[in-house]
């Protein structure tokens, strides 16, 4: 999935584990990434949180795509800031799933936001 993956590429993001289940990224907050405040623009945070989604949901299992998605952000974040989202399968049953990912400011710890996802497995 990575090889084709060129929004999460050119964004940036790194990821750090993916497994069954669950999936860890990262980002660091780059100039061009923030808006008029000073702060990071906050789809770059949605980017990040759905990337990990993305990747807890389609490990070792048939190819799934987000239903609808909902974050709220919490505190931002800024140029130069590492961020790590981690997501975890809340649960799955037939073709339908939830995850849940958290976005954290890696330097100290901070949550930046929380990020639900619903998702769909495609018929083959």
């Amino acid at each position: 999935m990575w090889e084709r993956d060129h929004a999460a590429q050119a964004a940036g993001v790194e990821i750090v584990e993916a497994a069954r289940g669950r999936a860890r990224a990262r980002l660091t907050v780059r100039a061009d990434m923030v808006n008029g405040h000073g702060i990071a623009h906050g789809g770059y945070l949605f980017l990040l949180a759905d990337t990990a989604f993305a990747y807890a949901c389609n490990t070792e299992r048939p190819v799934t795509v987000a239903r609808s998605c909902h974050i709220e952000f919490l505190a931002p974040a800024r140029e130069g800031d590492v961020l790590e989202a981690e997501a975890v399968e809340r649960m799955r049953e037939g073709r339908s799933g939830i995850c849940d990912v958290a976005v954290r400011r890696v330097q100290d710890g901070a949550l930046l936001a929380e990020f639900r996802g619903h998702s769909r497995e495609l018929r083959a």
